[in-house]
């Protein structure tokens, strides 16, 4: 998109802002009215986060261990879904993006996740309320608190735990696992925050010692895990893919392919992968928690929106801006198959603290003091989603519903860019703004805050678009000077989002942020046994993250908006990444 160069000067903001609203407003009026694009690609009940990135606005697409391409894709990013079929009985037709892999320990974005979780699976997981329940384990480990202050997990393997092709899972297959996913040559970006805790594994997984030594095989359905210290959310890590359980034997036996048709420990298996257009899952029929009742699962690549829904091309489908009031009209035919559920998830703005002009907080300050969300809420997203002012979600224990962050303040945001570094910078008329997603529009989000920068700074920022993939890799590179995207908490834990995205050391901190406050709080809060003190230091980081440092713009808190056809049982939509499809059933 090519920049048009705006002359920075102080300025009354009344009647600008007064038009942006109303353009705003009759854009929205037009889209309702015409039935017009917003710029996102169709909802999916889970393509989401693209991974999952909800698409701001629609349902989202995601990164890892959380993280989600945030809302407001553009449409073409979207590879050619799978020819419509006809309704087969004991068959649940969903819509999807294409996972990016399904090993289990190269996993860092939301869509991929949710096919791993259902395929494998690891010692414990997490239930749909998200309590973390057994899995191959027969029941939650005993702990043992050690003189040296390191705290041992003692798991026993369930007798009838196998993988897909009928081999017991032992404990050699438990440690054989967690140690090939920390390996330096599997590169795992995830290994070491979410294994890291493991007495030895950090030297591990830096090449300098042969083994774990925190994890120790005591006989074939026995194993020890001891970490490095008494952490409260340690065994929510090992929800996570990063510890799932994979055949050492399929690995071994096609290190480059073994994951096109894994043999996973989990509730379905992959029956076919057709590249680019569908997965089709099926139970396994010996799962040691019990099968799904779902005969099969298709899965299209893209689609899956409201108009497939209404054709009776898919059984679940999102719900988008452009739909919203309608299925939320209680005389609609539709509301009564809507259901709507808070994620524990957030859309943000990023900077990246260490490229200028946004390593002075001062400017990245008025940046988010420009943005309206609550015009943006309202006049764009028709209140499909909640403006955030914080980084913890609803539902989060640490929520503050009370917290305030950056006010929507155009007076105060030309005052920080004024006394800041940049002032009258030219770095400031070359900012660019990357999101994912390659469509011909950014989306009707992304070009809201463009003109709100524009009309309230007066600086003119560049929109740029990356492939999905290609943009969660640069991301994790550092290469992106300010980054529109999502989080979704793998587990519901503060920890999940503060330390792992914000600590200096660790390797999700994709802002480059290094604060040693921050990094001594967040220390204190990963042994902290008192739970309220724990809170209370993850607030205050909160506070230090948004309205000081502003490291991130929070803009609005997650949420899935979706129909489902009355013959779909037992769903509800996941407030996070974990297993469902066995939960659910239809009646025909």
């Amino acid at each position: 998109m090519k920049k048009t160069h705006i002359q920075r000067g102080r300025r009354r903001f009344a009647r600008p802002w007064l038009a942006l609203t109303a353009l705003l407003l009759a854009a929205a009026m037009l889209a309702v009215a015409c039935g017009g694009s917003d710029g996102s690609p169709p909802t999916s009940d889970s393509d989401e986060r693209s991974e999952r990135p909800e698409r701001q606005g629609e349902q989202s697409s995601d990164d890892g261990n959380g993280q989600q391409a945030a809302p407001d894709e553009g449409q073409d990013d979207q590879p050619r879904p799978a020819a419509p079929t006809a309704r087969v009985a004991g068959t649940l037709r969903i819509a999807r993006g294409e996972p990016i892999t399904l090993d289990p320990a190269l996993v860092t974005d939301v869509n991929s996740a949710s096919y791993v979780v259902e395929i494998f699976g690891g010692l414990v997981t997490l239930d749909p309320d998200l309590i973390i329940v057994p899995d191959l384990a027969e029941e939650l480990p005993s702990v043992r608190n050690n003189p040296d202050g390191t705290v041992t997990y003692t798991f026993k393997l369930r007798p009838d735990a196998l993988f897909q092709n009928g081999r017991r899972v032992t404990a050699d297959d438990v440690k054989w696992s967690i140690e090939r996913h920390a390996a330096p040559e599997t590169l795992s970006p995830t290994a070491i925050d979410y294994l890291g805790d493991i007495v030895g594994a950090r030297d591990y997984i830096r090449g300098r010692i042969e083994e774990i030594t925190g994890i120790e095989v005591i006989d074939s359905r026995t194993i020890e895990i001891t970490i490095d210290g008494p952490k409260p959310y340690f065994l929510a890590k090992l929800t996570y893919p990063t510890a799932f359980v994979v055949d050492r034997n399929q690995v071994e036996s096609d290190p480059q392919n073994w994951a096109r048709n894994p043999n996973g420990t989990g509730p379905y298996k992959v029956r076919e992968w057709q590249l680019g257009n569908q997965i089709i899952l099926e139970p396994f029929d010996r799962y040691h928690l019990g099968p799904g009742s779902i005969g099969t699962i298709q899965i299209r690549f893209a689609g899956g929106g409201l108009v497939q829904y209404e054709n009776d091309e898919v059984d679940i489908a999102g719900v988008g801006i452009n739909d919203i009031e309608r299925v939320r009209d209680p005389s609609s035919e539709l509301n009564a198959e809507f259901v709507t559920r808070e994620e524990l998830g957030v859309f943000y703005l990023g900077f990246n603290t260490q490229q200028p002009p946004f390593d002075d907080a001062a400017v990245r300050r008025a940046f988010g003091h420009a943005i309206d969300k609550a015009t943006i809420t309202l006049v764009v997203l028709q209140d499909i989603l909640e403006p955030a002012e914080g980084i913890l979600p609803p539902g989060l224990e640490g929520h503050d519903p009370d917290f305030l962050g950056l006010a929507f303040d155009p007076e105060l945001a030309l005052s920080l860019i004024a006394g800041s570094r940049y002032a009258d910078s030219p770095l400031l008329d070359n900012i660019r703004l990357t999101i994912s997603g390659a469509g011909a529009t950014p989306g009707t989000v992304i070009e809201a805050i463009q003109e709100m920068w524009r009309v309230n700074l007066g600086i003119e920022v560049q929109i740029q678009q990356v492939e999905t993939a290609s943009f969660f890799q640069e991301l994790d590179r550092g290469l992106y000077q300010l980054f529109n995207i999502g989080w979704i908490l793998d587990y519901p834990d503060p920890e999940n989002i503060l330390d792992l995205k914000f600590h200096g050391q660790s390797l999700q901190n994709d802002s480059s942020y290094s604060n040693p406050e921050v990094d001594a709080l967040l220390e204190q809060a990963r042994v902290e046994q008192d739970p309220q003190l724990r809170l209370e230091l993850y607030r205050e980081v909160e506070n230090i993250l948004v309205n000081i440092d502003a490291v991130w713009i929070p803009l609005f808190f997650s949420r899935v908006n979706e129909v489902v056809k009355p013959y779909v049982l037992g769903y509800t939509p996941p407030r996070s990444t974990v297993p469902i499809l066995r939960f659910i059933s239809l009646s025909e």
